[in-house]
């Protein structure tokens, strides 16, 4: 069977997948960020930012200069690898074989796959309007080799599907930059006046190498399919699954008990083996009428502990509602923990986060009165107050940095609500202010402490905060917005402490 391949690009991978989880940044120029050297660059832009001129590789200064609206958002290191992993696990219902491309393709193998779709045309026009319709700006092209539907994908105008052994044709009329060729054998092949990969294609591969190298060589006789190309599949994950189907339908408590212990053996032995924990596990109970009843659990920590999994489902027990007989259920575990297998002792030191009877404890808790209500906060690397704290992904999770050395309220408003404030000298504390109609005589009075707002991520004024009691003993975090200008200073209730 010939070989065929289809190369996805992804033209705004990044400001894609995150307007489609901030849907207001989709009516502003926006633009990820992050530091190079000295300054601050921008590493992918909207296609609105594009539109007003702000373009990857700029620098923010210079782009808010030219897009006075521009929203800057902090780039995350590796997030495209992970979603061009995420979409290419997504791929592997239309094809077994897909590779990631970076920093912005796919790469599938589609032989033998587009008869399903009525043939290539119907096949490419499913894919592509499926991911359009998802938010992403895809486009895709059809070759006989990875290297001629990556040139097609990212620099043909139109027809998207090459004919078997056409793909010399098809690219003779690019740019070399669609050979994936290296930035200095580019400015070369610049300066000597190749604008076209035709005009390549008439000159003699000695001539070519001794004059470029073996990269040119190699790119070339990839594109016509003269060498062999092998991308990298995608392995998915293997999905832990146990099912027990039942001889007779189970109608009761105890018998839906004796099925789930029998599921979380053979689960936790698999976990077990490879050091690995629960973090969250799904149990799907197949009724005889037809339909399909569910609960779950989550942990704290990742466990493989068949007496402490099966305490959390027995709180969920009296949720399932058995109708007629269950026929058949279905363990699923789609989170997992990689777990150490702790030392052996003879006593047990204090243990805090470590301890495993904590973590079981809040897993029982967390089953009574709900995972949400229970929270860890970690620091995070921000000036801004209301920025500063992040929740905890898991009960083990370490810091990345440390907390503030300065006095900080228990609970915080976010956001800040404003306040009615008098003091006798404007940068001076407040003597009193008024919150919800309440007026409160401040007694005592610490700072100003100033805060600067992070101007990378956002504009607008600094901070000066107080620290303020008043007659009854409450003390408050205020702040003034910005330096005092006219008595027209705006002042903000932020926090309360215990």
């Amino acid at each position: 069977m010939p070989k065929r391949y289809m190369v996805i690009v992804f033209r705004h991978l990044l400001t894609d997948a995150l307007a489609l989880r901030r849907p207001e940044l989709k009516e502003n120029p926006f633009v990820l960020a992050a530091p190079v050297k000295n300054r601050v660059i921008i590493t992918a832009a909207s296609p609105l930012a594009e539109q007003q001129g702000a373009f990857t590789g700029m620098a923010v200064a210079d782009a808010r200069a030219a897009v006075a609206e521009l929203v800057v958002v902090d780039d995350i290191p590796g997030k495209a690898a992970k979603l061009l992993r995420l979409l290419g696990l997504w791929c592997i219902r239309y094809t077994p074989i897909v590779s990631v491309d970076l920093p912005d393709g796919l790469i599938l193998d589609i032989s033998g796959c587009t008869h399903l779709w009525a043939g290539e045309h119907g096949y490419l026009k499913e894919i592509v309007l499926k991911l359009r319709n998802a938010g992403f700006d895809a486009r895709a092209a059809i070759a006989d080799t990875p290297g001629a539907a990556w040139a097609v994908a990212h620099f043909a105008v139109s027809r998207p599907i090459v004919e078997a052994d056409a793909q010399a044709k098809a690219i003779a009329g690019l740019p070399p930059a669609a050979l994936r060729l290296s930035d200095e054998i580019l400015e070369r092949l610049q300066k000597l006046g190749f604008r076209t990969i035709g005009l390549l294609l008439s000159i003699p591969a000695q001539a070519l190498r001794r004059r470029f190298g073996k990269e040119l060589l190699l790119r070339l006789d990839q594109a016509l399919g003269r060498a062999a190309e092998y991308p990298e599949p995608l392995i998915p994950p293997v999905p832990y699954v146990e099912r027990l189907p039942c001889l007779e339908p189970i109608r009761n408590a105890p018998g839906i008990a004796i099925a789930i212990e029998k599921l979380l053996s053979a689960l936790c032995m698999r976990l077990q083996a490879e050091g690995k924990g629960v973090r969250k596990a799904v149990l799907k109970c197949y009724r005889i009428d037809g339909r399909t009843v569910q609960t779950g659990i989550t942990t704290n920590r990742g466990s493989h502990s068949v007496s402490h999994l099966l305490k959390l489902f027995e709180l969920q027990i009296s949720k399932i509602e058995p109708a007629l007989g269950i026929e058949l259920f279905v363990l699923e575990v789609p989170k997992v923990e990689e777990m150490e297998t702790p030392q052996e002792q003879l006593w047990a030191l204090d243990k805090g986060l470590e301890d495993t009877s904590l973590a079981e404890m809040l897993d029982r808790v967390a089953g009574k009165v709900g995972s949400q209500t229970i929270q860890r906060f970690l620091p995070a690397e921000h000036y801004w107050p209301e920025r500063s704290v992040k929740a905890a992904k898991s009960i083990t999770e370490e810091p990345e940095t440390t907390w503030p050395m300065q006095m900080r309220p228990m609970r915080l408003l976010n956001p800040p609500e404003a306040i009615e404030v008098m003091a006798l000298v404007p940068d001076n504390p407040p003597k009193l202010f008024i919150y919800k109609g309440k007026r409160h005589n401040i007694t005592k009075a610490d700072g100003p402490e100033r805060i600067g707002r992070e101007w990378w991520r956002d504009s607008g004024e600094h901070r000066d905060y107080y620290v303020v009691e008043d007659t009854d003993g409450q003390r408050y975090w205020v702040f003034r917005s910005g330096y005092y200008d006219g008595g027209d200073a705006q002042w903000y209730l932020h926090g309360y402490f215990a």
